[in-house]
C-alpha cells in the first residue's frame, strides 16, 4: 500500500528521491534546517513586500501585501479539510525502510500544509513585486523539494500544495479586491496610515 494519489508514480518519484537522500548525507542539515524553520522566511517575505509597498507609496501594492497573509492563512485552513477528505498517509506510514530525517506525525500528507503556506506567500509576493516575487517562487520550490528530500512527502503532495496555496491566494484577492483596495487608502486618511504608506503625498 502507498499513496492513494496516483499511487505507483508517486511512490517511483519518492523512492528515486529519498535514494538521493540517502546518498547526500551533507545535505541533511541544511534541509532539514529549512524544512522545519523555512516558515520563518516566508513570514519575513511577507514583511519585506509591505514595507517596499508601502515606502513606494502604492496603496494597490500595499492592499496586495496586507491580504497575502490573510489569504495564506485561509489556504491552510483549507487545506485541513482537504486533506481529511483525501486522507493520503505518509511515506514512512505505508513504504518500508523510508529515510525519515523528520520526527513523524500523524497528520495526513495530501496536500503538504508546508508547500500550501508557500505556494500561498509566492503568490502574495509576485503579485506586488515581481522581482522579490521570483526569490519568493525560488524558496517555495525549495521548500517543497525538501518535504520530500526528509521523507515527509510524497512528490505530489507538494506540488499540489503549491498549486492550492497559489490559487487560494489569487482567487480570493481578486474576489475581495473591490473592498481590499478602499478600505487601504481609507487607512491612509487616518492616523493608522504609516500601515500603508511612508510618507506624506498623494498615494498612488
Amino acid at each position: 500500500m502507498g499513496s492513494v494519489v496516483w499511487p505507483q508514480l508517486q511512490v517511483d518519484w519518492f523512492t528515486d528521491v529519498n535514494r538521493f537522500s540517502g546518498e547526500t548525507p551533507w545535505l541533511h542539515a541544511p534541509l532539514r534546517l529549512f524544512t522545519e524553520y523555512g516558515v520563518v522566511l516566508f513570514a519575513a517575505l511577507l514583511v519585506l513586500s509591505w514595507w517596499l509597498a508601502r515606502g513606494e507609496r502604492d496603496l494597490s501594492r500595499t492592499a496586495i501585501t496586507l491580504w497575502a497573509p490573510v489569504g495564506a492563512l485561509l489556504a491552510i485552513g483549507v487545506n485541513q479539510l482537504v486533506a481529511g477528505d483525501v486522507a493520503e498517509p505518509r511515506p514512512y506510514a505505508v513504504l518500508p525502510h523510508v529515510l525519515l530525517l523528520v520526527p513523524r506525525t500523524q497528520d495526513y500528507a495530501f496536500p503538504s500544509d508546508h508547500a500550501v503556506l508557500a505556494g500561498a506567500v509566492a503568490a502574495g509576493v509576485v503579485l506586488a513585486h515581481r522581482r522579490l516575487g521570483l526569490v519568493a517562487v525560488a524558496l517555495a520550490c525549495l521548500m517543497a523539494f525538501s518535504r520530500v528530500y526528509v521523507g515527509a512527502h510524497f512528490p505530489l503532495d507538494v506540488l499540489a500544495g503549491l498549486a492550492f496555496g497559489a490559487a487560494v491566494v489569487g482567487t480570493t484577492y481578486l474576489l475581495t479586491r473591490p473592498l481590499v483596495r478602499p478600505a487601504v487608502a481609507w487607512l491612509a486618511r487616518t492616523p493608522l496610515r504609516p500601515l500603508v504608506t511612508a510618507a506624506p503625498g498623494a498615494a498612488r
